[in-house]
Parts: C-alpha cells; structure tokens; sequence
C-alpha cells in the first residue's frame, strides 16, 4: 500500500490482518483475499473453491459444474454496488484451476471507509458462494464449516422456539 492513511484505516480495521506483500485480507472468512489500495483506488480480490473442489467423495459432473459457476458468475455480476462509492467497476470473475477469481476495483477519497467497502465485497462473495451450494452432496472444506455456520444462524433466529401452529403441527 503506498497511500499511508489508507494503510492506517486497513491496521485500524478489527477484520482485516495485514499481508507479507503489502496488501490487506479479511480474516473472517476461509476464502483467500486481498485488498491493496495505491491513492484511492482499491482493489479487492477473492479466490473461492470451484464447487468440484469442495465435494467430497465423487467428482462433479461437467455439466454441473458449468452451470454452478455460470450462476454463480451472474450472481456476482453486481457485487461491486454494495461498495459505498460511485467508482465501482463491474467485477472480473474467471476460473482459475480449482477455484473462481473475483475482483473489484473501487475508489474512494475518502480512505477510513475503504475497508467497510472491501470488506462488504468479500462477505458478499462468501454469501453468494455459500447460496450457491448444490444440496445432495457431501462436502469437505471449507464449504462444510460454512453450511454448518449458516445452518447454525439459522437454527438461532428469534422466534424458533415459537408454536408451529394449532396443537404444535407445522402450519400450511
């Protein structure tokens, strides 16, 4: 990072942790990521698995697979708009091997939000990723801590302990 108030909001951020290479990673989430900021423009960068990646025990249909990522793909198509900034540009997303590459690009005059903005962008990509997972296979991970964790919030929203309907039967 050479833009040093930027560096300063990024140390001061509790979710970001700095890198060998200068650049910033969240550290909330099992997905690589970086973010790097050179005067006001940012640069935001997510690896996740490819869906063959996280299944255990059987390999993914070709077809399958393709249809994962091209969902997957339009599903992030807008993952720059939650960034806090007018200068956003669409995301690049591509496969790369075993996994999908996102990044965004932003910029913003304003250093001490950058990494609100960056960090948006990274738990939208985990969100969208963890939606995306295909039911009926098992999975090793990170995709299975992740289904754990979201089922877990789930099972933990208020009013789950509510009756489900007359004489406790599940309503309609």
């Amino acid at each position: 990072m050479t833009d040093d108030s930027a560096e300063r909001a990024f140390r001061r951020h509790p979710d970001f942790e700095p890198t060998d290479g200068g650049a910033f990673a969240v550290t909330s989430t099992p997905f690589e990521n970086t973010t790097v900021a050179d005067d006001g423009a940012y640069r935001v960068t997510v690896r996740a698995p490819e869906i063959d990646a996280v299944v255990a025990g059987e390999t993914v249909a070709d077809v399958v697979a393709d249809g994962w990522f091209e969902t997957l793909e339009r599903r992030l198509d807008d993952v720059h708009a939650v960034a806090e900034t007018d200068d956003a540009d669409p995301p690049e997303i591509r496969r790369e091997g075993e996994a999908v590459s996102v990044v965004v690009e932003f910029a913003r005059e304003d250093p001490a939000g950058a990494p609100d903005d960056a960090k948006a962008i990274v738990d939208y990509v985990e969100g969208t990723w963890v939606q995306g997972i295909i039911p009926g296979y098992d999975y090793r991970e990170p995709a299975a801590s992740l289904l754990d964790r979201a089922t877990q919030n789930y099972d933990d929203e208020p009013g789950d302990d509510a009756p489900d309907g007359p004489s406790g039967a599940p309503p309609l």
